[in-house]
């Protein structure tokens, strides 16, 4: 069977798209039973303090209240653990703050939950948490990396009076320090990846529903993967898996932070418990500031230590992220993740690297789209940039003589237990500068500089791992009515998987797209799954989709064997049947399905795939910008992009991921920054003060591939949902600087280049015009 209308390769449009835009989408503010009751939470409102809880029974007198949890009423129930401790660099164990259900004695960062509001109107619930009582004593409060590590700055946890939960090292330091000293040239970078509020479309939510007789619950939350957060609630609530079935809709997008399982959660379950109704908690966009993870917060150094013709000798890096007060789900592993990246795109034979997590009184932070990669790319090419300006050698020259060569593949980096598999850098790099018109840049300069303007150019090439650690199991039912099932784990944050997964199963069964129906986030549908993160759902659940279609479609061979009268080796599966190849002799799904002999296991097939590796997409983005020196303001006004994906499921979809990660690339690049004060408040808690990117803030982007294919996976596919906010960062920030050593011989800026920073920057620049 040659599949050329619906499988794997074509660009088509999503079947989703048409129930969503039409409001028949149904996400988790859509579910409400009959009875339910609405929650609302009295938050800290300072970064660091001891309280005491003066009066609650006011509260619970209130009309419409049915509850109100403080900490000791939560008291038999378990603290949201951290999944991902460290070893420090000596062997020890890295300190570990779990996250308390509800805050007891003490708050750690605004927002920090202190009690817990059931009443029978959302209003009710939000009248009770003012009516609470409480005394705060103030403390004072940490903020900031620097703030953390200064000397003399107060302690986030008594018990850690430095502030630091790990400190580890990766690499080989004395040939890194050998190197540097015979050295011709040694180039350093400090850069700051400032912290990011992860601001998704559809806020959190839960309903929390509980059968009194089968002692269990049902927990609707949009989320990332249900089973994951199965799993951390058995061990916060204290029963079994069989006793929570948690259920997913449709997702108003998700970028690592709707993974994590929220303190909202089990308190809801714990109340819908005790009433014996269903709780309903819908985060308002003000809540969201304060009480979900954030992303990045990175304070790194970078060096590198080059010859005389400009190749390096080794790199050595120090990063400290801030983990803020409490320890989230992964927030640990994000920065360590990111350092053994730090190897990047370049053949360098010795690199060490020192990476800290430290406390702050401040919002957790965890994985935000990339997940520590954004990170490292961004710091490792700042710094390989730099070394281009400081040795006068072109920014793409630098970077070819250092590649590793396709002919070293696969290469085994010297930091991070990492083996790339395959990557061709200097093809992708070559042809993006290509379609950038790189040696076109100087007219296109001069024309700016003729209407006042400023323009830099900018590249960044990078590399990336995906799709690692656990498997997938899926099956696939074909139904009555000819068309097929797809029971997959992992979870559609709006990446469109209804359309990919039916693409791996038309291969296979030959249907049309809108006859397959995908099956996700519901723990009672799908027997098993790891969920949506790290680019894993195309390069693992898709595979295991292909291999359970693929099970699925011998079946129906052997099924339809006896009523076609013919071996099974003669049949073929077309247009959404069996046919007795190179005859007009078939029998339809439909038909097949209704067969006395079909049963249960003959209609359905199992595929699974575990990754023996990570896969490693690469890369290249050029960015051109604009900067007015009379407003500050920069312009992103060409951006072209070459990646190297391997195969390419649908070629649409995969446009539409790349794009949507440079444009967030391009936001914290240019517009976001969160903001505490010295005493911890957030001063960026809203919109109105929290910039993001719109859609006059980016161009139209060129996107192509040059594409080799992942040894690592049975269809040579790389993960792609994270690369376009991997390679979008430096790219842009190195056209900026790229301006400023221009116009004003500037070359340190940090992200993000706002206006009022532009504007200071270029100062030197008005002056001279205006003499």
């Amino acid at each position: 069977m040659t599949v050329t209308k619906f499988g794997l390769g074509q660009p088509l449009r999503r079947v989703e798209d048409r129930r969503l835009i039409t409001g028949e989408g149904n996400y988790g503010d859509d579910h409400a039973p009959a009875g339910c009751l609405h929650a609302a939470l009295l938050r800290s409102p300072h970064a660091h303090a001891t309280f005491t809880i003066t009066d609650v029974e006011a509260a619970r007198a209130m009309p419409g209240v049915h509850l109100v949890l403080t900490a000791e009423d939560v008291a038999g129930l378990g603290d949201i653990k951290c999944q991902a401790p460290l070893p420090n660099g000596d062997g020890s164990q890295n300190h570990v703050a779990n996250i308390p259900l509800l805050a007891k004695g003490s708050v750690k960062h605004i927002g920090d939950a202190v009690a817990f509001v059931v009443a029978d109107t959302l209003i009710q619930a939000r009248d009770a948490v003012e009516a609470i009582g409480i005394d705060y004593e103030v403390r004072p409060a940490v903020v900031g990396i620097r703030g953390a590590i200064a000397g003399g700055a107060s302690a986030v946890w008594d018990e850690q009076p430095d502030n630091v939960s790990f400190d580890s090292t990766m690499g080989d330091k004395a040939p890194v320090d050998a190197a540097f000293a015979k050295a011709a040239k040694v180039v350093k970078v400090e850069v700051e990846n400032q912290r990011l509020v992860t601001n998704y479309m559809e806020t959190r939510s839960v309903v929390a529903e509980y059968d009194s007789g089968a002692k269990r619950f049902t927990l609707t939350i949009p989320s990332q993967g249900v089973h994951g957060l199965r799993k951390t609630l058995t061990g916060v609530l204290g029963v079994t898996k069989d006793q929570i079935r948690v259920v997913t809709g449709d997702v108003g997008g998700g970028f690592g932070t709707k993974t994590f399982t929220y303190r909202e959660y089990p308190l809801a379950a714990e109340a819908a418990r005790r009433l014996d109704r269903p709780v309903k908690w819908v985060s308002e966009r003000g809540e969201h500031f304060v009480a979900c993870t954030q992303g990045r917060d990175n304070l790194s150094v970078g060096e590198v230590a080059l010859d005389a013709d400009g190749t390096f000798l080794a790199m050595r890096f120090d990063v400290i992220g801030d983990l803020g007060a409490y320890l989230s789900q992964y927030g640990p592993y994000i920065p360590y993740l990111g350092a053994t990246m730090l190897t990047g795109v370049y053949k360098t034979p010795a690199v060490f690297v020192r990476v800290r997590g430290v406390y702050t009184n401040t919002v957790p932070v965890d994985a935000y789209r990339g997940a520590g990669r954004p990170e490292a790319a961004y710091l490792i090419e700042r710094l390989v940039d730099r070394a281009a300006r400081e040795t006068g050698i072109s920014p793409a020259e630098i970077r070819r003589r250092n590649f590793i060569p396709p002919s070293a593949m696969p290469y085994t980096t010297p930091i991070g237990d990492r083996t790339y598999d395959t990557g061709d850098f200097a093809a992708h790099m070559g042809r993006a500068v290509e379609a950038a018109d790189w040696n076109g840049f100087e007219a296109r300069a001069a024309e700016s500089r003729a209407k006042g303007l400023v323009r830099g150019i900018g590249l960044a090439t990078y590399i990336e791992c995906t799709a690692w650690g656990e498997g997938e199991d899926v099956k696939i039912t074909l139904d009555k009515d000819g068309g097929a099932t797809v029971y997959v784990g992992t979870q559609s944050n709006g990446q469109g998987h209804a359309t990919a997964y039916a693409q791996f199963a038309a291969e296979h069964l030959d249907l049309p797209l809108e006859r397959i129906r995908v099956v996700q986030g519901d723990t009672d549908k799908v027997a098993t799954g790891a969920g949506t993160g790290g680019s894993r759902s195309i390069p693992v659940g898709g595979i295991s989709v292909g291999a359970a279609s693929q099970n699925l479609a011998g079946k129906l061979k052997e099924l339809a064997s006896e009523e076609l009268e013919a071996g099974v080796q003669d049949l073929e599966i077309a247009e959404g049947a069996v046919r007795v190849a190179g005859t007009d002799k078939s029998i339809d799904f439909a038909a097949l399905a209704s067969l006395p002999k079909a049963s249960e296991a003959t209609l359905t097939g199992q595929g699974d795939f575990v990754p023996p590796s990570a896969t490693y997409p690469n890369g290249t983005h050029v960015a051109e910008v604009e900067i007015d020196p009379e407003t500050g303001i920069t312009e992103v006004v060409r951006y072209t992009i070459c990646d190297d994906f391997g195969i390419v499921v649908n070629p649409l979809l995969l446009a539409g991921q790349v794009h949507g990660g440079v444009v967030q690339g391009i936001g914290q690049a240019l517009h976001e920054r969160t903001v505490y004060d010295a005493e911890g408040q957030l001063l960026t808690a809203s919109f109105m003060d929290y910039a993001m990117p719109r859609a006059g803030d980016v161009p139209f982007f060129h996107f192509e591939t040059k594409n080799v294919p992942s040894t690592t996976n049975p269809m040579g596919i790389k993960g792609a949902g994270e690369a376009g906010s991997i390679g979008s960062c430096p790219a842009v920030m190195n056209a900026v600087v790229d301006a400023l050593d221009r116009s004003v011989g500037l070359r340190d800026m940090d992200m993000p280049a706002t206006p009022a920073r532009m504007f200071a920057a270029l100062e030197p620049l008005r002056k001279a015009a205006a003499a």
